[in-house]
């Protein structure tokens, strides 16, 4: 039992002291990017925690902060990435009236058909049209950025979790933590660097120690300060758009997270009532019975 114990406490030990190595900010970067070479070990660097309107067992989508990402989305994002599972009438969850949502999605053209002459043609999207892909196809995707198709987006923020590892997750069970791809893509978009000396990145690729699956990505920064303008007042940074813009895909990748979570509660409410009942009931039924 004691050498269990003994055997336990060192693992912990040994993640806690793993994670912190990862990701501290002020180590020596080169020694980890060498090490995360050699053992295939991705990302360098683990994200930073940020603070979500929607984390948590009551927390909810900032619809102002969604259409911001909407925004930064359309302007950056959609140039080379598509939505092609997320339908332009469910942005009216965003608050955009149906009038809006049409006029918005009349921007977009689709390709439709056959016709009458067994041909496809193209037409303005309407509310029922999901989000188009910028490239007729994945070559040709391939073959505008550097031989990677950019990944489709509707997804993206539940198939982009870091894995948060031990003692971590257990704790996460309790906190309800389900953060992890907003986390990542805001890492992501603002981690980008210059490689530390004596490190060399395959031509084309950019440097950037949050990479999931590399120390480099094809993919160059797509956005920096002041690059799209809000209406709100909202600061114009990189930062500000990282976080609209990952929070947005998370709900796209998610947009019954609200529902989903008050369900959730209200089952839980109902299983401890339901067990307080059933409790004063078997009291009440052996109370006159001899043991």
């Amino acid at each position: 039992m004691k050498k269990l114990v003994t055997s336990i406490a060192l693992i912990a030990a040994l993640a806690g002291f793993s994670g912190q190595a990862l990701a501290a900010e002020g180590g020596d970067l080169a020694e980890l990017t060498h090490h995360a070479a050699q053992t295939g070990h991705y990302p360098i660097l683990k994200p930073e925690l940020m603070d979500w309107s929607f984390a948590g067992p009551f927390g909810k989508y900032d619809k102002g902060q969604l259409q911001r990402g909407l925004k930064v989305y359309t302007e950056v994002c959609a140039a080379c990435h598509s939505m092609e599972l997320v339908a332009f009438r469910t942005l009216e969850d965003l608050g955009y009236s149906e009038a809006q949502v049409k006029a918005f999605a009349a921007n977009y053209e689709v390709t439709d058909g056959p016709n009458a002459d067994g041909e496809m043609y193209t037409r303005a999207a309407v509310a029922s049209d999901h989000f188009p892909s910028p490239f007729p196809n994945k070559e040709a995707a391939a073959a505008s950025n550097n031989g990677a198709a950019p990944p489709d987006f509707s997804l993206i923020a539940k198939a982009r979790g870091v894995t948060r590892g031990f003692p971590t997750f257990v704790f996460d069970i309790f906190t309800q933590y389900q953060q992890g791809g907003p986390d990542y893509i805001h890492a992501l978009l603002t981690g980008y660097q210059e490689p530390p000396e004596g490190i060399e990145v395959a031509e084309g690729t950019h440097y950037n120690p949050y990479f999931i699956a590399g120390q480099s990505l094809a993919m160059a920064q797509p956005i920096s300060d002041g690059q799209v303008t809000y209406d709100d007042g909202s600061p114009e940074t990189l930062d500000q758009y990282s976080r609209d813009v990952s929070a947005f895909l998370m709900w796209t990748a998610e947009p019954h997270l609200e529902d989903r979570k008050r369900m959730g509660f209200m089952v839980l409410v109902f299983l401890a009532i339901f067990t307080a009942l059933i409790y004063l009931t078997k009291k009440s039924v052996y109370a006159n019975k001899e043991h």
